[in-house]
Protein backbone atom coordinates (compact mmCIF):
# COMPACT_ATOMS: atom_id res chain seq x y z
CA UNK A 1 0.00 0.00 0.00
CA UNK A 2 2.86 2.73 -0.86
CA UNK A 3 -0.10 5.25 -1.87
CA UNK A 4 -2.21 5.47 1.46
CA UNK A 5 -3.36 8.95 1.92
CA UNK A 6 -2.73 10.28 -1.54
CA UNK A 7 -5.06 11.02 -4.36
CA UNK A 8 -5.19 10.61 -7.75
CA UNK A 9 -6.87 12.10 -10.54
CA UNK A 10 -7.23 10.25 -13.67
CA UNK A 11 -9.00 11.29 -16.72
CA UNK A 12 -10.50 8.88 -19.43
CA UNK A 13 -10.60 6.50 -16.58
CA UNK A 14 -14.35 4.84 -16.96
CA UNK A 15 -12.68 2.16 -19.53
CA UNK A 16 -9.77 0.82 -20.90
CA UNK A 17 -6.28 1.90 -19.56
CA UNK A 18 -7.33 4.55 -17.70
CA UNK A 19 -9.79 2.53 -15.32
CA UNK A 20 -6.55 -0.17 -15.47
CA UNK A 21 -4.86 2.62 -13.54
CA UNK A 22 -7.41 3.84 -11.20
CA UNK A 23 -7.90 0.32 -9.97
CA UNK A 24 -4.17 -0.55 -9.61
CA UNK A 25 -3.60 2.97 -7.70
CA UNK A 26 -6.56 2.13 -5.42
CA UNK A 27 -5.17 -1.13 -4.86
CA UNK A 28 -2.24 0.79 -3.71
CA UNK A 29 -4.28 2.70 -1.11
CA UNK A 30 -4.48 5.83 -3.61
CA UNK A 31 -8.43 7.81 -3.46
CA UNK A 32 -9.36 8.39 -6.98
CA UNK A 33 -11.07 10.98 -8.89
CA UNK A 34 -12.47 9.01 -11.94
CA UNK A 35 -13.15 10.65 -15.13
CA UNK A 36 -14.77 9.90 -18.56
CA UNK A 37 -17.96 8.78 -20.53
CA UNK A 38 -20.39 6.22 -20.23
CA UNK A 39 -23.57 5.31 -18.92
CA UNK A 40 -24.48 6.89 -15.84
CA UNK A 41 -25.34 3.21 -13.81
CA UNK A 42 -22.02 1.89 -15.21
CA UNK A 43 -19.83 4.55 -14.21
CA UNK A 44 -21.54 4.62 -10.46
CA UNK A 45 -21.48 1.06 -10.63
CA UNK A 46 -17.51 1.50 -11.67
CA UNK A 47 -17.01 4.20 -8.47
CA UNK A 48 -18.41 2.15 -6.30
CA UNK A 49 -17.11 -0.76 -6.56
CA UNK A 50 -13.33 0.51 -6.35
CA UNK A 51 -14.77 1.57 -2.93
CA UNK A 52 -15.86 -1.32 -1.94
CA UNK A 53 -12.89 -3.77 -3.37
CA UNK A 54 -9.59 -1.21 -2.47
CA UNK A 55 -11.42 0.29 0.83
CA UNK A 56 -10.55 3.87 -0.59
CA UNK A 57 -12.54 6.58 -1.58
CA UNK A 58 -13.54 7.78 -4.99
CA UNK A 59 -15.64 10.22 -6.65
CA UNK A 60 -16.54 10.94 -10.43
CA UNK A 61 -16.26 14.14 -12.65
CA UNK A 62 -17.78 14.55 -15.34
CA UNK A 63 -15.82 17.28 -16.91
CA UNK A 64 -15.66 17.53 -20.43
CA UNK A 65 -11.78 17.86 -21.62
CA UNK A 66 -12.83 20.12 -24.39
CA UNK A 67 -14.12 22.76 -21.66
CA UNK A 68 -10.76 24.07 -19.49
CA UNK A 69 -12.83 25.06 -16.45
CA UNK A 70 -14.74 21.98 -16.19
CA UNK A 71 -10.75 20.68 -16.23
CA UNK A 72 -9.58 22.90 -13.37
CA UNK A 73 -13.03 21.98 -11.35
CA UNK A 74 -12.61 18.35 -11.64
CA UNK A 75 -8.68 18.86 -10.00
CA UNK A 76 -10.44 21.38 -7.09
CA UNK A 77 -12.88 18.38 -6.99
CA UNK A 78 -10.15 16.32 -5.81
CA UNK A 79 -8.09 18.79 -3.36
CA UNK A 80 -11.93 19.25 -1.65
CA UNK A 81 -13.12 15.61 -1.39
CA UNK A 82 -9.42 14.84 -0.01
CA UNK A 83 -7.17 17.91 0.57
CA UNK A 84 -4.88 17.71 -2.03
CA UNK A 85 -4.17 16.11 -6.19
CA UNK A 86 -0.97 14.04 -5.48
CA UNK A 87 -0.77 11.92 -8.46
CA UNK A 88 -2.39 13.30 -12.00
CA UNK A 89 -2.88 11.05 -14.95
CA UNK A 90 -3.71 12.09 -18.12
CA UNK A 91 -5.05 9.79 -20.28
CA UNK A 92 -8.26 10.71 -21.89
CA UNK A 93 -7.80 10.39 -25.91
CA UNK A 94 -10.00 9.69 -28.63
CA UNK A 95 -8.84 9.07 -32.45
CA UNK A 96 -9.69 9.64 -35.84
CA UNK A 97 -8.15 8.02 -39.12
CA UNK A 98 -8.25 9.45 -42.40
CA UNK A 99 -6.06 10.74 -45.24
CA UNK A 100 -4.50 14.40 -44.40
CA UNK A 101 -6.61 16.18 -47.65
CA UNK A 102 -9.48 14.87 -46.33
CA UNK A 103 -9.39 14.85 -42.77
CA UNK A 104 -12.04 16.88 -41.04
CA UNK A 105 -11.02 19.86 -39.55
CA UNK A 106 -13.56 19.26 -36.57
CA UNK A 107 -11.97 16.15 -35.80
CA UNK A 108 -8.60 17.63 -35.94
CA UNK A 109 -9.32 20.62 -33.18
CA UNK A 110 -11.10 18.09 -31.15
CA UNK A 111 -8.23 15.51 -31.42
CA UNK A 112 -5.84 18.27 -30.31
CA UNK A 113 -7.82 19.62 -28.01
CA UNK A 114 -8.65 15.85 -25.36
CA UNK A 115 -5.31 14.51 -26.27
CA UNK A 116 -2.60 17.32 -25.79
CA UNK A 117 -4.40 20.97 -24.36
CA UNK A 118 -6.86 19.16 -22.06
CA UNK A 119 -3.15 18.03 -20.51
CA UNK A 120 -2.22 21.43 -19.97
CA UNK A 121 -4.85 22.61 -18.15
CA UNK A 122 -4.91 19.78 -15.88
CA UNK A 123 -1.14 19.91 -15.06
CA UNK A 124 -1.47 23.72 -14.87
CA UNK A 125 -4.60 22.91 -12.13
CA UNK A 126 -2.98 20.38 -10.07
CA UNK A 127 1.35 21.69 -9.86
CA UNK A 128 0.61 24.76 -7.24
CA UNK A 129 -0.90 21.93 -4.76
CA UNK A 130 2.02 19.91 -5.67
CA UNK A 131 4.55 22.57 -4.80
CA UNK A 132 3.31 23.12 -1.95
CA UNK A 133 3.73 19.76 -0.57
CA UNK A 134 6.51 19.32 -2.24
CA UNK A 135 5.60 15.53 -3.90
CA UNK A 136 3.81 15.08 -6.88
CA UNK A 137 3.52 12.22 -9.73
CA UNK A 138 1.92 13.69 -13.13
CA UNK A 139 2.27 10.79 -15.98
CA UNK A 140 0.50 11.29 -19.22
CA UNK A 141 -0.48 8.46 -21.60
CA UNK A 142 1.37 9.75 -25.09
CA UNK A 143 2.18 6.31 -27.15
CA UNK A 144 4.34 5.05 -29.47
CA UNK A 145 3.15 7.85 -32.14
CA UNK A 146 4.95 9.94 -29.76
CA UNK A 147 7.80 8.94 -31.18
CA UNK A 148 7.13 7.59 -34.27
CA UNK A 149 4.28 7.98 -36.67
CA UNK A 150 1.58 6.14 -39.19
CA UNK A 151 -0.08 6.94 -42.46
CA UNK A 152 -3.77 8.71 -41.59
CA UNK A 153 -3.52 9.69 -37.75
CA UNK A 154 -1.98 13.34 -38.25
CA UNK A 155 -3.98 14.89 -35.82
CA UNK A 156 -3.10 11.58 -33.12
CA UNK A 157 0.27 11.59 -33.86
CA UNK A 158 0.81 15.17 -33.60
CA UNK A 159 -0.58 15.47 -30.51
CA UNK A 160 1.11 12.53 -28.65
CA UNK A 161 4.40 14.01 -30.06
CA UNK A 162 3.20 17.05 -28.15
CA UNK A 163 2.34 15.28 -25.50
CA UNK A 164 6.24 14.02 -24.58
CA UNK A 165 7.60 17.38 -25.46
CA UNK A 166 4.77 18.81 -22.57
CA UNK A 167 6.34 16.39 -20.40
CA UNK A 168 9.70 16.98 -20.66
CA UNK A 169 9.12 21.13 -20.32
CA UNK A 170 7.51 20.33 -17.11
CA UNK A 171 9.69 18.10 -15.82
CA UNK A 172 12.19 20.85 -16.14
CA UNK A 173 10.10 22.91 -14.13
CA UNK A 174 9.10 21.26 -11.47
CA UNK A 175 12.53 19.43 -11.29
CA UNK A 176 12.91 20.65 -7.72
CA UNK A 177 9.62 21.12 -5.90
CA UNK A 178 9.39 16.31 -5.85
CA UNK A 179 7.31 16.12 -8.70
CA UNK A 180 8.35 13.74 -11.12
CA UNK A 181 6.50 13.78 -14.35
CA UNK A 182 6.67 10.97 -17.33
CA UNK A 183 5.00 9.84 -20.26
CA UNK A 184 4.16 6.23 -20.80
CA UNK A 185 4.08 5.05 -24.58
CA UNK A 186 2.39 1.82 -25.58
CA UNK A 187 2.19 0.29 -28.35
CA UNK A 188 -0.98 -1.03 -29.52
CA UNK A 189 -3.52 -1.88 -26.67
CA UNK A 190 -6.13 -3.33 -26.82
CA UNK A 191 -9.15 -1.30 -25.67
CA UNK A 192 -12.06 0.02 -27.14
CA UNK A 193 -9.83 3.27 -28.73
CA UNK A 194 -8.10 0.39 -30.74
CA UNK A 195 -11.00 -1.58 -31.45
CA UNK A 196 -13.07 1.46 -32.89
CA UNK A 197 -10.31 2.60 -34.90
CA UNK A 198 -10.40 -0.55 -36.92
CA UNK A 199 -13.58 -0.35 -39.24
CA UNK A 200 -11.79 3.51 -40.38
CA UNK A 201 -8.68 1.53 -41.47
CA UNK A 202 -10.34 -1.26 -43.10
CA UNK A 203 -11.71 1.67 -45.24
CA UNK A 204 -8.61 4.15 -45.89
CA UNK A 205 -6.48 0.87 -46.68
CA UNK A 206 -8.65 -1.65 -48.58
CA UNK A 207 -8.19 -3.95 -45.82
CA UNK A 208 -10.58 -6.75 -43.95
CA UNK A 209 -10.51 -6.68 -39.92
CA UNK A 210 -8.30 -9.83 -40.10
CA UNK A 211 -5.36 -7.89 -42.17
CA UNK A 212 -5.68 -4.71 -40.62
CA UNK A 213 -5.13 -6.84 -37.01
CA UNK A 214 -2.23 -8.71 -38.31
CA UNK A 215 -0.67 -6.62 -40.98
CA UNK A 216 -1.15 -2.42 -39.52
CA UNK A 217 -1.88 -3.37 -35.94
CA UNK A 218 0.56 -6.36 -34.84
CA UNK A 219 2.52 -5.92 -37.68
CA UNK A 220 4.18 -2.68 -35.87
CA UNK A 221 5.29 -4.52 -32.80
CA UNK A 222 8.10 -7.79 -32.98
CA UNK A 223 6.59 -9.81 -30.19
CA UNK A 224 2.74 -10.25 -32.39
CA UNK A 225 1.10 -9.33 -29.12
CA UNK A 226 -0.90 -6.67 -27.96
CA UNK A 227 -0.10 -4.98 -24.79
CA UNK A 228 -2.19 -5.12 -21.82
CA UNK A 229 -3.97 -2.41 -20.14
CA UNK A 230 -2.93 -3.70 -16.71
CA UNK A 231 1.07 -3.57 -18.04
CA UNK A 232 0.41 0.04 -18.45
CA UNK A 233 -1.14 0.34 -14.77
CA UNK A 234 1.79 -1.42 -13.42
CA UNK A 235 4.14 0.70 -14.78
CA UNK A 236 1.76 3.79 -13.95
CA UNK A 237 2.62 2.66 -10.32
CA UNK A 238 6.01 1.86 -10.20
CA UNK A 239 6.53 5.96 -11.50
CA UNK A 240 4.29 6.64 -8.39
CA UNK A 241 7.15 4.52 -6.13
CA UNK A 242 9.87 6.22 -4.27
CA UNK A 243 11.94 3.84 -6.90
CA UNK A 244 11.05 6.28 -9.65
CA UNK A 245 11.60 9.84 -7.57
CA UNK A 246 14.56 10.00 -9.92
CA UNK A 247 13.26 9.26 -13.37
CA UNK A 248 11.29 12.25 -14.32
CA UNK A 249 10.91 14.06 -18.37
CA UNK A 250 11.12 10.07 -19.66
CA UNK A 251 9.13 8.64 -22.20
CA UNK A 252 9.04 5.33 -21.45
CA UNK A 253 8.27 2.93 -24.08
CA UNK A 254 6.24 -0.35 -23.46
CA UNK A 255 5.32 -1.05 -27.33
CA UNK A 256 6.70 -4.93 -27.87
CA UNK A 257 10.20 -3.40 -29.61
CA UNK A 258 8.30 -1.37 -32.34
CA UNK A 259 10.35 2.12 -31.46
CA UNK A 260 13.66 -0.34 -31.31
CA UNK A 261 13.51 -0.60 -35.07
Amino acid sequence: MILTSKAAVITGSTSGIGLAIARALAKEGANIVLNGLGDEAEIEKTRAGIESEFGVKAVYSPANMLKADEIEEMVRLGERSFGSVDILVNNAGIQFVSPVEDFPVEKWDQIIAINLTSAFHAIRAAVPGMKARKWGRIINTASAHSLVASPFKSAYVAAKHGIAGLTKTVALEVATHGITVNCISPGYVWTPLVERQIPDTMKARGLTKEQVINDVLLEAQPTKQFVTVDQVAGLAVFLCSDAASQMSGANLSMDGGWTAK
